[in-house]
């Protein structure tokens, strides 16, 4: 890395320095012809960088791994393991990726720059290590999007395009994801942790995630059942989150459940049109593990699992660290059913507490017998309170159903008091108009991949403001067409 570069980067190592076995010293592979596909100007700027210098022949190198130990920083694959649709994998690990170091912002926040689609590493369990254009700029858009709307997310720093292809179905042009995260700590790394002879390295790991995750855990009586309790939390409100937008992460392993409460791996990721609790987008989950409706359950068994590696810091004697961590564990659905109402009782234009409890889980029910848009269906609810009902009745045309449950929240919000017009415009801060709708998305990848970036700059400029209106954009509002099918199915990319 040249002098320049060093002056865009200034890397910190705590990872590497503090929890040797857990990662691989590795270097990413030789991208033959780098060239910025997408750069992400306000994060990079949130980091103290200069985006212009970013952007130049320096900082593409580094956005491509092409770092030495010499720029202040080792880059190397991170070990963890995971259950994976349920069946335990005890290596896997980072095998296209890597983290090239830590940055401290200057808010003081320290992040991950870490790499995806850098070439094989010794966990790449026989993949090739690359990829390919389309799914990276799927990530960055997705990834956007969800910070746009709120959402605790990892975030794309860039899409480097390496000029070279990868093999696929077809040979697609290949490219490198730059991720800014709070760490890359996982569920699926305390798994690893366990499964190595040193004894040491499960404490060491939850004392670093202490410190750089839920600091305030350390001061607690029992700080490591603190410290579960804290991610539990974190993990209750994240998928709540998920729910309120119609979000189906499609691959929640415990390898991507996160100790920070992000959200990350934009795999086989999509946003609901009709709501539907068994919508299934990935193409691997042919069982269904993972539908929109099975979230919550499933990151609570993803919670188990963390609590199994740390049962031997929570007490001495086995039964006594089962009775402490399922105490915690048990919390998660009344925390996550909270989390959950709080926010639909927001979209609802409901202040105070509920009279009636019902009103969301009814709606929802309404709008999976009429099968109407997740989205569109909030947004349309704000349009009743300024005189316009046609938006509604579009929507959920069951007359009597759809007429009974308006005059019961209608009632409420009468019962409040509160002004019409401010409630209409507040329900319009926290029910989005734009998501990145599927066939958008396929859209933007599609021309993406063929060389022409123009439309997935205008799908990324429209979800980075989505509660905002604006004229001409009504097609990125609109759900699927008819012919786009309910079939959909997203991949992983490898």
């Amino acid at each position: 890395m040249s002098t320049a570069a060093r002056s865009l980067f200034s890397f910190e190592d705590t990872f590497v320095r503090e929890l040797e076995g857990l990662y691989l010293p590795w270097e990413a592979a030789e991208a033959p012809d780098p060239r910025i596909l997408a750069l992400n100007a306000p994060l990079a700027r949130e980091l103290g960088i200069d985006p212009d210098a970013l952007a130049g022949p320096d900082g593409v190198r580094v956005l491509v791994g092409a770092v030495t130990e010499a720029d202040g920083t080792t880059t190397v694959a991170q070990g963890y393991a995971g259950h994976q649709f349920g069946g335990y994998s005890p290596r896997l690990g980072d095998g296209r990726a890597l983290l090239v170091g830590e940055l401290i912002g200057p808010d003081g926040r320290r992040r991950d720059l870490h790499l995806k689609g850098s070439g094989r590493t010794p966990f790449a369990r026989g993949g090739d290590g690359k990829a390919a254009v389309g799914p990276m700029l799927r990530e960055h858009v997705v990834s956007e999007a969800m910070h746009a709307l709120g959402i605790p997310t990892t975030r794309s720093l860039a899409i480097v395009a390496t000029g070279e292809d990868v093999a696929r179905e077809t040979m697609l042009p290949g490219a490198v994801l730059a991720r800014i995260a709070a760490s890359h700590l996982r569920v699926g790394t305390f798994q690893y942790a366990a499964r190595l002879k040193d004894a040491s390295i499960v404490p060491r790991l939850a004392d670093y995630a202490i410190a750089r995750h839920h600091p305030a855990a350390a001061d607690a009586e029992r700080p490591y059942l603190a410290f579960y309790e804290a991610v539990v939390e974190a993990q209750a409100a994240l998928v709540a989150r998920w729910m309120h937008v119609g979000f189906v992460h499609g691959v929640m392993n415990t390898d991507n459940v996160t100790i920070s409460g992000e959200t990350i791996d934009y795999g086989p990721c999509a946003f609901m049109d009709a709501h539907d609790p068994a919508t299934v987008f990935s193409s691997i989950d042919e069982a269904g593990r993972y539908a929109y409706g099975n979230q919550p359950h499933i990151t609570q068994w993803n919670l188990a699992r963390l609590a199994e590696p740390l049962l031997p810091l929570f007490a001495d004697q086995q039964d006594a660290a089962v009775e402490a961590a399922t105490a915690v564990l048990n919390t998660f659905p009344a925390r996550y059913e909270a989390h959950l109402a709080r926010g639909y009782h927001e979209k609802l234009g409901l202040t105070g507490e509920p009279e009636d409890g019902t009103l969301g889980p009814d709606l929802l029910d309404l709008m999976h017998l009429q099968r109407a848009d997740h989205t569109g269906a909030f947004r349309a609810l704000a349009a009743v309170l300024r005189g316009d009902d046609a938006p509604v009745r579009a929507l959920l045309p069951g007359d009597e159903a759809r007429d009974a449950w308006l005059a019961r929240w209608r009632a409420q919000l009468e019962a409040q008091g509160r002004d019409a017009a401010e409630t209409a415009d507040a329900m319009d801060r926290v029910n989005p108009l734009y998501i990145p709708r599927n066939h958008l998305v396929e859209e933007a990848l599609a021309a993406a991949t063929a060389g022409d970036l123009d439309p997935f700059e205008r799908l990324l400029e429209v979800v980075q403001q989505p509660f905002v209106d604006r004229p001409g954009l009504e097609r990125y509002a609109a759900p699927a067409p008819e012919e786009f099918g309910g079939g959909y199915r997203t991949f992983c990319g490898t």
